[in-house]
């Protein structure tokens, strides 16, 4: 039977799932966005488009080390969600 409960804890997970996947990719980009700005400070240079660019690659590159990772927790999160199905419908 679904209950509040039920439904809150579900939604946490997903939420805790999220973060645990966008987690890398968003510290890689603050790491870098934070070294370009201490960067513009230091050198009094304050091109806009300095900030981007860094921070694409810096984001591109997470993808590319935690890809492996990242698929392996979405695939077991996914296959729990699924085999729990009949639990689900109770």
């Amino acid at each position: 039977m679904v209950t509040p409960d039920f439904v809150t804890n579900f939604a946490a997970e997903g939420l805790w799932m999220y973060l645990l996947i966008a987690g890398p990719m968003l510290g890689f980009g603050l790491v870098v966005g934070v070294a370009v700005s201490i960067f513009q400070a230091v050198t009094s240079i304050q091109e806009m488009t300095l900030t981007f660019i860094p921070k694409i690659l810096a984001v591109m590159i997470s993808i590319l080390i935690f890809f492996p990772w990242m698929i392996e927790m979405m695939l077991s999160y996914t296959a729990k969600i699924i085999i729990n199905i009949p639990m689900y419908i109770k």
